[in-house]
């Protein structure tokens, strides 16, 4: 079930969802904000900034949790560990430090005396 901001609710099922919390449901049922009126939407997509709050059955929340600690116990196959590709170690050439940084180049650079 969704609240929204404006005091409509929809409950149906939740088809998507993404990092900004816009939603798509499915076979959904909306409420008014009077609660005296309702539609059947076969389908309702939700912008994520007009939601007030989400009421989420706990069996849904245990089966997430449940799966979320599948995929990290299969992800993990050893080795060194670590992050990127390797390369020269920090402050080695070519690491990235941006726009400036080096002698003699670009306007008015420095130049090594």
């Amino acid at each position: 079930m969704v609240k929204l901001k404006n005091g409509e609710t929809y409950n149906g099922h939740l088809e998507k969802c993404d990092n900004f919390m816009n939603i798509t449901l499915r076979e959904v049922i909306q409420t008014d904000s009077d609660g005296d009126r309702f539609w059947r939407l076969s389908e309702a997509y939700i912008r994520g900034n007009t939601i007030k709050y989400l009421r989420i059955p706990d069996a849904v929340i245990d089966k997430v949790k449940e799966d979320m600690t599948k995929s990290r116990n299969s992800n993990n196959r050893g080795g060194r560990g670590g992050r990127g590709r390797g390369g020269a170690g920090r402050g080695g050439p070519g690491t990235g430090r941006g726009r400036g940084r080096g002698y003699g180049s670009g306007r008015g650079g420095h130049t090594m005396d």
